[in-house]
């Protein structure tokens, strides 16, 4: 996600006219989403990271099993990108007995390139863009209290994706990648 900040300040609301943004932006850096969901609850958690390296996915899966699932005997992670090295990556943070223990909770599945619509996680992706980040957000705490807000409230309501892709219809739409059932 793009940080933008304004250059000029915008032009005050009047009556029967909307805001007026110059189209003029200054750049203030990245940051990258990290989203945790447990769709069966209606539970959701978005973690905000200045960078997407291998370094910043230990904390994230160590999250993942202590923090957010710590009663889960297996937490499965869906990436649009396939790493392969990340179980190699738990061993080069912690000490071997922590990273067997994090690693036998982890399960990792990836999404083909060109499949992200089959991602539900795409789907709240494109709802936060949507809802939430859908301006210009200038910083990292910005950006923070925009998602903490949002996240509140979908967790408040247990707001849960009416995910509508039945099995008969990934076979129909995916038969390339189905084998024939006599």
């Amino acid at each position: 996600m793009q940080l933008v900040g304004e250059t000029r300040r915008p032009l005050p609301l009047r009556p029967g006219h909307p805001a007026c943004y110059d189209d003029e932006y200054k750049r203030e850096g990245t940051a990258h989403l990290f989203l945790f969901v447990q769709l069966w609850r209606g539970w959701l958690k978005v973690n905000v990271t200045a960078r997407r390296t291998k370094r910043d996915f230990a904390p994230q899966m160590h999250l993942s099993v202590d923090v957010h699932f710590p009663e889960a005997e297996l937490v499965r992670w869906w990436l649009i990108n396939s790493i392969p090295i990340l179980r190699r990556l738990c061993y080069e943070t912690w000490p071997p007995a922590e990273a067997r223990r994090i690693t036998c909770k982890l399960e990792f599945h990836y999404t083909p390139k060109h499949g992200r619509w089959l991602k539900m996680a795409e789907c709240e992706f494109a709802v936060l863009s949507a809802q939430c980040l859908d301006r210009q957000i200038p910083d990292v705490a910005t950006l923070w209290q925009e998602i903490d807000a949002w996240q509140a409230k979908r967790n408040q309501y247990h707001t849960k994706i009416n995910w509508r892709f039945s099995t008969h219809e990934a076979r129909v739409k995916l038969k390339r990648l189905y084998p024939l059932l006599d």
